[in-house]
């Protein structure tokens, strides 16, 4: 929004002043008295007056911040143009007066007042109706811009979710599992049954309640763990309340599945993974164990969390790496802000 402000061509302001001063002297040309020194002097001071105005009403229309602008008129600037408006009409008629001393000055500042005020009012009015028009389709290319990039996250949120490398990952986890008549193996495909159903219902939905997601946590930390088994730990430190506010679907699953992505996994080196709240915070941590020539994937996942967290709070997603561990801090939403 930092270039909605208004924008009128010097050539417009210019042309359209003279224009006036111009038909200003008609009703002189039609008169049978007519006087050129009259009218000339006459469309001259109109013009200027007309200049003036175009350059003032700008001006209070620029002034104030666009994010204070409210789509109504206001008063106070309105009646600010009116009184610059007469004060210089009546100074631009002191001259008038001045160059044609034989006309009588009271009528003639009169009628001049009353043609300034109209010319005042048409300005202020059509400049402020040009100022809203032009923020509205500022407005509307912001909402739109927000518009597609909430899509483009939603997209590249369900890429990471339905991630056929996790899949085949899961099957072949499966299948070793059945083949070794392990009894885990019937909970291992409830649970990966789980994971993709809480994918298909959650992907439409800007927010679900933190227990919530933890569920999808925990059915994908449990796959992992067929996996890796005692390669991973995990602690979960949050509190009731805490789980009653809101989050981003998948939002707490990506971060725990970038964990598990960029580190090394062993029995030897196990993987430490802890989320817990601090302040108005919730955070997931994990040690720093690095694969070799792992590139951070870009920092895609975190780019599109802090997307969407900007989109609904205008707030960002904090990450703090000292080397030795990796913290994403994610703000709290709660329930009641979102209704």
């Amino acid at each position: 929004m930092k270039n909605s402000q208004l924008k009128i061509s010097h050539a417009t302001i210019w042309i359209s002043s003279i224009i006036l001063g111009l038909l200003s002297s008609i009703p002189q040309l039609a008169s049978r008295q007519f006087v050129l020194a009259e009218a000339v002097v006459n469309a001259a001071l109109t013009g200027t007056f007309a200049l003036l105005m175009w350059y003032f009403n700008i001006f209070i229309l620029r002034r104030k911040p666009t994010k204070r602008r409210r789509q109504t008129i206001s008063y106070s600037e309105l009646l600010s143009s009116l009184l610059f408006g007469l004060v210089v009409m009546f100074g631009l008629s002191w001259v008038q007066q001045l160059i044609l001393s034989h006309i009588n000055f009271g009528p003639t500042m009169l009628m001049v007042e009353v043609r300034g005020i109209l010319i005042n009012l048409v300005f202020y009015m059509f400049l402020n109706l040009l100022q809203q028009n032009y923020e509205n389709q500022h407005v509307n290319m912001e909402l739109e811009r927000i518009k597609n990039d909430n899509l483009a996250a939603q997209y590249e949120m369900l890429k990471q979710q339905i991630n056929p490398h996790f899949l085949f990952n899961s099957l072949n986890t499966l299948k070793a599992m059945v083949e070794s008549g392990e009894p885990e193996a019937v909970d291992f495909i409830i649970k990966l049954s789980n994971f993709y159903r809480f994918t298909l219902e959650s992907r439409k939905l800007d927010l679900i309640h933190v227990n919530e997601e933890m569920e999808i946590v925990n059915a994908y930390l449990f796959l992992q763990k067929a996996r890796f088994e005692d390669g991973i730990t995990f602690a979960n430190r949050l509190t009731e309340k805490t789980l009653t506010t809101l989050v981003p679907p998948f939002t707490l699953q990506l971060l725990v599945e970038n964990c598990i992505k960029h580190n090394v996994i062993s029995l030897q080196r196990p993987l430490h993974i802890s989320i817990y709240e601090e302040r108005e915070f919730i955070i997931i941590e994990n040690q720093i164990q690095l694969k070799t020539g792992d590139n951070g994937s870009l920092g895609v996942g975190l780019k599109n969390i802090d997307l969407r967290y900007r989109h609904l709070l205008e707030k960002h997603v904090e990450i703090i790496d000292d080397q030795k561990n990796f913290k994403v801090k994610l703000p709290l939403i709660y329930e009641h802000h979102h209704h």
